[in-house]
């Protein structure tokens, strides 16, 4: 399959009344991408926070919040498992807390696929508020996702500034990246969405951006959200003069759906305007990259 499509979340956080509330909200959500023809719907960083509002006692404590959710996790991938199979998409589940076996908690990003497979990719680079006040640690390795829509790779939202991991990607034959981001202000959306877009330039494929959006006063870890979700393509023949595949509402509660061709990513590749992708290498350094592990969801 290359032509498909996917559904970007501008994903609210709430809180949750109960766990069923929780439930009755994703499944209304995976239900409506579902009805808009997605084959892959995408969810935010950080959007799996909201949980922390199902434990009052720990709620409001920035540490607290983190174990709440990270221990709810089984429950939640077992939510998500059930709905990719039952709509027969893909999802990459909201970010999380995840709990490691040494103790620390890293930022997990699940992708889950309609066979029951299930791929994770760790967050590698904090910013300065989860290394400095919420404790949280880069995980490891980067991987690339082979699935029947095509090679996904996910930065999550920090990681997607920092062009060598999703050139490592691309070297092992990305076609599509995924941009889940939490950020506070406009000018950290902007320094996602200027991340994602310029990833999508180098590599001469797609990016999809998901941010949460709204705010969450009881919430002291993802209290204020700004965000457009957003699908880009390299500003190139076939593709919008500025890149820009769909763009939604700033800060609106929405799904922003677009059609993608992954036939275009490799037709530019080989014979485009310009050759990004292939002129990397020409750059001083240009093979100094990180390894990319390769998993298997099809």
């Amino acid at each position: 399959m290359t032509r498909f499509t996917i559904a970007a979340a501008q994903y609210p956080i709430e809180a949750l009344a109960d766990w069923d509330a929780y439930v009755a909200k994703l499944t209304g959500w995976v239900e409506r991408a579902g009805a808009g023809g997605a084959a892959l719907a995408v969810f935010p960083e950080y959007g799996a926070m909201e949980l922390a509002s199902l434990d009052p006692a720990t709620m409001s404590d920035l540490r607290g919040s983190i174990a709440t959710v990270s221990a709810l996790l089984p429950q939640v991938d077992a939510l998500h498992r059930e709905l990719a199979a039952r709509h027969g998409l893909h999802i990459l589940a909201a970010s999380a807390p995840f709990q490691r076996a040494d103790g620390r908690f890293v930022n997990r990003a699940r992708l889950f696929a309609p066979n029951g497979k299930v791929g994770v990719q760790d967050k590698l680079i904090m910013t300065r508020f989860e290394r400095e006040a919420w404790g949280i640690h880069g995980g490891a390795p980067l991987r690339l996702f082979e699935t029947v829509l095509g090679k996904i790779g996910i930065t999550i939202c920090y990681d997607s500034e920092f062009p060598l991991l999703a050139r490592s990607q691309v070297e092992a034959g990305m076609e599509l990246l995924l941009v889940p981001s939490c950020t506070e202000a406009a000018l950290g959306y902007w320094r996602v969405r200027l991340g994602a877009q310029a990833r999508a330039l180098e590599g001469q494929c797609y990016a999809v951006h998901s941010p949460t959006v709204g705010q969450a006063d009881w919430s002291p870890a993802v209290d204020s959200n700004r965000g457009a979700a957003a699908i880009y393509g390299p500003p190139d023949r076939g593709f919008p003069d500025d890149g820009v595949v769909a763009l939604g509402e700033m800060d609106a509660s929405q799904w922003v759906f677009a059609e993608v061709d992954l036939a275009r990513v490799a037709d530019l590749r080989a014979d485009g305007g310009v050759l990004n992708a292939r002129h990397w290498a020409e750059q001083p350094g240009a093979q100094a990259l990180p390894a990319v592990e390769l998993v298997d969801l099809r």
